[in-house]
């Protein structure tokens, strides 16, 4: 972040380059390079109940993009990723004026021919998954002991796939209809790919500190190898919870925007647009929640 302590930054909401936009998602914007390569910018737009809120979070977009960074280079070892440059030295010269801007924020990665599906793993019980056990007593087709409280170890790390939606929250599905849709072989590679993933973040967010319930990775196929894509184990798409603090049977204390969670529940917004802007106070907690998890699993003071 910034030294300054009584002025907070401006937050970068969404950008405006010379260059092909060929996506804007609730966080990223992704342009299409002369080259054909892919531009991935990470904004400090924040999303909440499937909206994007009024309101930004400084700084929010290099912090996901400094811990993606982080993971790609922890995981080299165990899958390729879509990663070419992060440096903005490689851009192309007429984003020049932009620079600054980019800088920190940006990822220049290849295209990849991507997976309609997203790969969660868990290993405790919680959010949607704790949802789908109370209604169905399993998560995603893979029963559950019964009994388990909100926030549960399970006993091992299961694969929960979601199916990609272009409006609203993606569906959780159950293995064999991640199968229909991939096939098998392609399934069972994805599952494994993420459980063993899974398996090294925890191990290392684990030695911080820090418990990882659950994760969700998108793989694609770059010169026919599954590579790991968009973003890797941020606070966006994955919850963390400090350990020291951890006590289930309820939700825990969590590295990510569950201050905007719980202060959209306190004014009863009804979910529906235009979503609400955020007091200075509860963008700025949120900020710091994101900041601490980047310290703690980087070891890294500041971006």
């Amino acid at each position: 972040m910034r030294d300054t302590k009584n002025t907070m930054p401006e937050a970068l909401r969404e950008t405006v380059l010379p260059l092909p936009l060929t996506a804007r998602g609730k966080v990223r914007d992704i342009y299409t390079l002369p080259d054909g390569n892919l531009l991935f910018i990470a904004t400090d737009r924040i999303s909440a109940f499937d909206h994007v809120l009024a309101t930004g979070i400084p700084d929010k977009g290099r912090i996901l993009t400094q811990l993606s960074l982080f993971w790609f280079d922890h995981l080299r070892d165990t899958i390729p990723n879509h990663l070419i440059s992060a440096d903005v030295a490689d851009l192309p010269k007429e984003l020049a004026p932009h620079k600054a801007e980019l800088n920190g924020r940006m990822m220049i990665v290849k295209r990849a021919q991507m997976f309609p599906i997203e790969c969660v793993a868990r290993a405790y019980v919680s959010g949607s998954g704790w949802k789908d056990y109370q209604r169905t007593g399993a998560v995603c087709g893979v029963p559950l002991p019964s009994g388990l409280r909100e926030s549960d170890k399970l006993s091992e790390p299961i694969f929960t796939p979601a199916a990609k939606n272009n409006v609203g929250h993606d569906e959780n599905i159950t293995f064999d209809q991640a199968a229909k849709t991939i096939g098998v072989e392609a399934a069972t590679k994805l599952r494994d790919l993420t459980l063993t993933i899974f398996a090294r973040a925890s191990a290392h967010a684990a030695s911080k500190g820090i418990l990882l319930a659950d994760t969700k990775f998108e793989f694609g196929l770059i010169d026919g190898r599954i590579a790991l894509c968009d973003e890797v184990l941020t606070p966006d798409s994955s919850r963390y919870w400090p350990a020291a603090t951890y006590k289930p049977g309820g939700p825990q204390p969590s590295f990510d925007k569950q201050f905007v969670r719980d202060y959209l529940e306190s004014i009863h917004w009804n979910k529906q647009a235009p979503a609400p802007a955020l007091p200075a106070d509860v963008a700025a907690k949120t900020g710091e929640k994101y900041l601490e998890a980047y310290r703690l699993l980087t070891g890294k003071a500041r971006l």
